[in-house]
């Protein structure tokens, strides 16, 4: 098979492994079949991330069955299904790098959010669950927190009239709320900026994925514009 060939395939592969993970019935079969196809051509892989995400508005009062199952189908659900798959690869190359995507909403409530923000959490709990257990065969696992990235997943109008009604705002539904939700979020952020570049996210991931995280596993790594700041250090223990 040729280089080009090679490619194509691998696309295609990768395509299909996407595919089955945010399928919910035969999403095991699927991936372990997509996977198999990747390995074909990434014998070498030492460093996996995985990046899944959708997200929605719908108040909890009005939310369907249908609304809350396709997030955590394709958030945690996914992002689990991807784990499972490649980890064996792994562990068989002697060790290696996962590293998942959460998101700043992963700790902390979303207005109108709640599938989203219960996705983002559970990733979290993955990540830590699959660091215990996957330390022992030399396998770090991290979470990068990204903030609100410049991407379409942020920048569009439920997103800005929830930003708006969070201030006490009525959204317009016009062009209008985009800036005036930009002016709040500059407003919130401690670095005074309303989403962040996926650039900004990069040099973590590298770090994580490099030698120089041998020893960091089970941990999150917030790249927020300082929206994290918002967030309780820790849990307070009560005790009777």
């Amino acid at each position: 098979m040729n280089e080009t060939d090679a490619g194509v395939e691998l696309r295609i592969a990768r395509q299909a492994l996407f595919e089955a993970g945010t399928r919910r019935a035969v999403a095991g079969a699927d991936v372990a079949i997509a996977l198999a196809r990747i390995a074909e051509f990434c014998e070498s892989t030492v460093f996996e991330g995985f990046n899944a995400g959708i997200q929605s508005f719908h108040p909890l009062l009005e939310m369907e069955d249908a609304d809350w199952h396709i997030t955590i189908d394709v958030n945690p659900t996914g992002t689990a299904n991807a784990v499972r798959a490649f980890a064996p690869y792994i562990v068989k190359r002697g060790g290696g790098r996962i590293i998942l995507t959460s998101s700043t909403q992963g700790q902390h409530g979303t207005k109108y959010g709640a599938a989203y923000s219960a996705s983002r959490w559970g990733i979290i709990g993955l990540m830590k669950s699959a660091a215990l257990e996957l330390g022992p065969y030399n396998i770090t696992v991290n979470a990068v927190i990204p903030g609100l990235i410049d991407t379409p997943l942020t920048r569009h109008e439920e997103r800005y009239a929830q930003a708006l009604e969070d201030a006490g705002r009525t959204p317009a539904g016009s062009s209008a709320d985009e800036q005036e939700a930009r002016k709040i979020l500059i407003a919130k952020t401690p670095l005074g900026v309303p989403w962040i570049e996926s650039e900004d996210v990069a040099p973590v991931v590298v770090f994580l994925a490099s030698d120089s995280a041998r020893m960091v596993s089970g941990a999150t790594y917030d790249v927020t514009a300082g929206d994290s700041a918002h967030n309780t250090a820790r849990r307070p223990r009560w005790e009777i």
